[in-house]
């Protein structure tokens, strides 16, 4: 047996039926001529690939300074292909997804759910995303070459309720010294000329490809084709109320008979510190989940716990589409139609606000309106058909979410992965060991 596990041929055909596995699945065949390479590697050996080690080294031993840079050369490559095909490590780190995900969770994400996307820039720095480290301006990538959206084949689709990790859709600009902010609600607080002019208060507004723009974490509530509509805070998915969770949460106001509610409370309800804010002395402004409003509603010291509502027509400009024709807010939005792929829409004056930025943006098409004629790439349409399948998606801390409501549709080649299971949880107000929430260790993200 071991003669055949060191034997040069079985080697080859084990290394060359793998590799041509990955070819295959990828489904660019050109890397078959790697093939070549590994058949050199193993067999005829006329090249001397591995260019760091001593081709003869005495005794055949290898010096320990080049033992360890086969290791790390090794180790990058083995981390780089896991990371960039099958699963990587993400953590969550606002409020966003809570309760159903904590700030501190440190989670691994499924490339392989809906399936790898090869990436739009292939030469970049390993194990960052967009810069590089103790760097907040030097790119970790270079943009000469760039790869259109691929996907590979994966294990199925995004479905409803999937809790998703996706590259932010209004993250292709960015102010460098507000990278967290979305540009474009900037654009309409500020204004483009005072953006673009003020250096020290925005730094230099740079644009970044699909791959390395910032990584969020929501869950899909509507799949292309979904009618998906919000009323007084509840979500409908084609008329049907959406799954309830345990995790989702609202913001709610708090009163007591003007006595503090008990910081162990607090603490067993997972209200954060910074989520605490007080009104005056009788009235708090707590995020909380359906079963902590029951158990804050049986506390003596509490006379009331009434949801947070922003009726139906107060218009949130912040919200999408952005456009005093669609007067919604977080809490009555819709009904909008999510797209989908193949299908086609009428396209007006009315509907063009739902669906510029697809057009011009997501698709990359010419885009121009002129004496109310819409014109795609120089030619006037009244209709427009959609070249990817998009999503929608939204946190389950639905008060204090940036999400589809403010940016609108996530296009299909922004998608990263699944989240499939939380290995380390940690507490920030808290210092070791009781930072470390046990619970949650390797535990499944639904």
């Amino acid at each position: 047996m071991r003669e055949i596990l060191t034997n040069k041929w079985f080697k080859f055909i084990l290394v060359a039926l793998l590799y041509s596995l990955w070819v295959i699945w990828m489904e660019s065949y050109l890397w078959l001529i790697g093939l070549a390479v590994i058949f050199d590697m193993y067999i005829t050996k006329k090249v001397h690939w591995a260019f760091w080690k001593k081709k003869n080294p005495p005794d055949g031993k290898q010096t320990k300074v080049v033992e360890w840079v086969d290791a790390i050369i090794f180790a990058v490559i083995a981390a780089t292909f896991i990371r960039m095909f099958f699963i990587e490590a993400y953590t969550i780190p606002t409020s966003s997804m809570e309760k159903s995900m904590l700030v501190g969770d440190f989670l691994f994400v499924s490339k392989t759910a809906y399936g790898p996307k090869l990436p739009n820039t292939p030469l970049s720095f390993p194990f960052v995303h967009h810069t590089m480290p103790l760097s907040r301006t030097t790119k970790s990538y270079v943009e000469w070459i760039q790869n259109p959206y691929k996907r590979m084949a994966g294990f199925g689709d995004v479905e409803n309720n999937d809790v998703v990790v996706f590259n932010f859709p209004h993250g292709d600009t960015v102010a460098l010294n507000m990278p967290t902010q979305d540009y474009y609600q900037m654009l309409r607080s500020y204004g483009p000329e005072r953006i673009w002019s003020d250096k020290r208060t925005f730094g230099e507004i740079i644009r970044r490809p699909v791959d390395k723009r910032e990584n969020y974490i929501k869950r899909c509530i509507g799949i292309p084709g979904d009618k998906i509509e919000i009323v007084d805070g509840q979500v409908y998915v084609n008329g049907s109320e959406q799954k309830h969770f345990a995790g989702v949460q609202y913001d709610y106001i708090v009163t007591t008979n003007g006595t503090p509610i008990n910081k162990r409370t607090l603490e067993k309800i997972g209200i954060s510190k910074a989520d605490q804010q007080v009104f005056n002395g009788s009235q708090y402004l707590y995020p909380l989940t359906d079963e902590y409003v029951k158990e804050l509603e049986t506390l003596n010291n509490v006379t009331s716990v009434k949801r947070v509502n922003m009726p139906d027509g107060n218009w949130d400009k912040n919200i999408f589409p952005h456009d005093e024709q669609y007067p919604w807010n977080v809490d009555n939005f819709g009904p909008l139609t999510i797209p989908k792929k193949g299908e086609t829409v009428n396209l007006n004056l009315e509907t063009l606000p739902l669906y510029s930025r697809i057009i011009d943006l997501y698709e990359d098409h010419d885009l121009e309106v002129k004496d109310s004629t819409i014109y795609v790439d120089g030619v006037a349409t009244d209709n427009y058909t959609f070249a990817m399948d998009y999503y929608w998606m939204m946190g389950d801390n639905r008060h204090n979410s940036a999400d589809s409501r403010y940016w609108g549709f996530v296009p299909e080649d922004h998608v990263v992965g699944k989240a499939v299971f939380i290995w380390l949880s940690l507490d920030k107000e808290k210092g070791f060991p009781a930072n470390i929430r046990w619970s949650r260790l390797f535990s499944l993200v639904h």
